[in-house]
């Protein structure tokens, strides 16, 4: 690997931390990074394998709960139906990526001008929705209906198109059926966990055959820095959330998308 494969492979495993679970597109802004660093993997799998750094860094941070709620569920009705709540949730996702995988991957992938529109529009709805006086309805994320799981789910089906944001999909639409902001936020932090541990696994499956031994190198470089900085990240979100709202990473988002728009309409 070249010297300067290697910052940018630590680069992209940086701002994946940073940004997975905040509602302004990983994927987006990797994707977008690596376009403009000339930077590709092999069937565009480092964007998608690096997260495991990031799944990492949640289930330390939730691995407690889950395990809880999972030994609680044979006696305790509240903790199955949030189990059940959260596998439908995860539902939709699960089934529509294994049928769009390649058009997501080949086509959609392959179009920094959608990714950066899913930024700027995404942001213009989580602005909006930030900003609207809904109606709160459930304040704690355990306590979700699993048919408004269900819907909270089919949201998150949205970010199936880069540049959308898998949380800020679910958190935007979270809040929309009635949850708090902070319920929003971890209830989507707790659906990232089987959705992007599910994602990690097809796509290992999918590209191993492509993959070289430098390959691995540049995944563990970007693993490490993405443990490392979504650590971080987790920790501190709800606490921001808590205090200003989802409003920074709406202007976050325009900012990105519409600058990502300029830079690839600027003449060479």
């Amino acid at each position: 690997m070249a010297l300067n494969d290697w910052w940018i492979v630590l680069l992209l495993g940086v701002v994946e931390g940073l940004t997975e679970f905040l509602p302004v597109s990983s994927t987006g802004h990797l994707l977008l990074i690596g376009h403009f660093l000339g930077f590709q993997s092999a069937g565009n799998s480092f964007e998608v394998l690096i997260q495991l750094g990031a799944i990492l860094a949640l289930l330390s941070v939730y691995a407690q709960k889950m395990l809880g709620l999972a030994f609680a569920a044979p006696r305790d009705a509240q903790a199955r139906r949030f189990l059940i709540g959260l596998a439908l949730a995860f539902a939709p996702a699960l089934v529509l990526g294994a049928l769009l995988h390649d058009f997501i991957k080949t086509v959609l992938f392959e179009s920094p001008q959608v990714i950066c529109w899913s930024l700027i529009l995404g942001g213009i709805v989580l602005l909006a929705i930030d900003r609207a006086r809904l109606p709160v309805r459930v304040e704690d994320p355990l306590a979700v209906p699993p048919l408004r799981a269900l819907a909270i789910g089919l949201c998150q089906c949205l970010a199936l198109v880069p540049g959308v944001s898998r949380s800020g999909a679910t958190i935007a639409g979270a809040m929309v059926l009635g949850l708090g902001k902070r319920a929003a936020a971890e209830f989507s932090f707790l659906l990232a966990l089987p959705t992007m541990s599910a994602a990690f696994a097809y796509d290992l499956i999918k590209n191993i055959d492509q993959m070289s031994l430098a390959d691995g190198a540049q995944i563990g470089l970007g693993f490490g820095a993405a443990f490392v900085t979504a650590l971080l990240v987790v920790k501190g979100f709800l606490a921001i959330v808590g205090r200003f709202g989802f409003t920074p990473f709406a202007i976050w988002r325009i900012g990105v998308g519409a600058v990502g728009l300029l830079a690839l309409n600027a003449p060479i």
